[in-house]
């Protein structure tokens, strides 16, 4: 039998990482300014794909950490997995990813990384996998045109700026949003600027969320 254990997890190219995103990730998007893509390969074939890059809102997310370059964090801006992949899959892929990127990009200090609580999850992967709790926030960024098409604050203002008002009149999704980030550098955590959070607070704020269904 088959464990998460045999997975191999390795570089991939950008237009193989984003064809499979765009067929396996539940908004059907990606992220354009990912640099950075993991594929998680079960005996050959492709189960996942992680991508990593730089934060669209990069200059306000800089600041969580004191003491942060430019360069010094990477935003997990899409995680896409299917089936054919075992249990434990995710938080073992996602694992092995931040080794490589502390292996190979040395300068990277912490990986920030948001949960949908309106459309996915409320973070189960990241709590498994090490990241600490920074936020959690009722939804204000998403919204839905009349189409049923989601849309990003953040993205849609630096792609669309002479639009938003267009954004403004669509109607907010409900739910919540989290922030999560992993230390890489472990003594990065004492330059925090934000309270973290106890996962306890998910429940309590009514921002439980597991596979698109709000759980108790």
């Amino acid at each position: 039998m088959v464990s998460a254990k045999d997975i191999i997890v390795k570089p991939i190219k950008s237009n193989i990482a984003n064809d499979f995103v765009k067929k396996k990730h539940y908004s059907g998007k990606v992220v354009p300014n990912s640099q950075l893509h993991f594929g998680c390969f079960l005996n050959g074939i492709l189960g996942g794909v992680m991508s990593f890059g730089p934060s669209t809102d990069k200059k306000k997310l800089q600041g969580l950490v004191k003491n942060t370059g430019w360069n010094d964090f990477i935003e997990l801006n899409r995680m896409a997995f299917s089936d054919l992949l075992p249990k434990n899959s995710e938080s073992r892929c996602l694992s092995i990813a931040i080794k490589l990127i502390k292996k190979h990009y040395p300068n990277i200090k912490w990986i920030i990384s948001f949960a949908d609580g309106c459309q996915c999850g409320d973070g189960a992967i990241y709590r498994a996998s090490g990241f600490v709790l920074t936020q959690i926030k009722k939804n204000t960024g998403l919204r839905m045109d009349e189409k049923g098409n989601v849309y990003s604050q953040v993205t849609f203002s630096a792609h669309r700026p002479n639009e938003m008002n267009k954004f403004r009149q669509m109607k907010p999704v409900q739910g919540f949003m989290l922030r999560y980030i992993y230390f890489i550098d472990k003594e990065k955590l004492n330059d925090l600027t934000v309270p973290t959070v106890p996962f306890s607070k998910i429940k309590e704020m009514g921002a439980s969320m597991y596979l698109g269904k709000k759980t108790s």
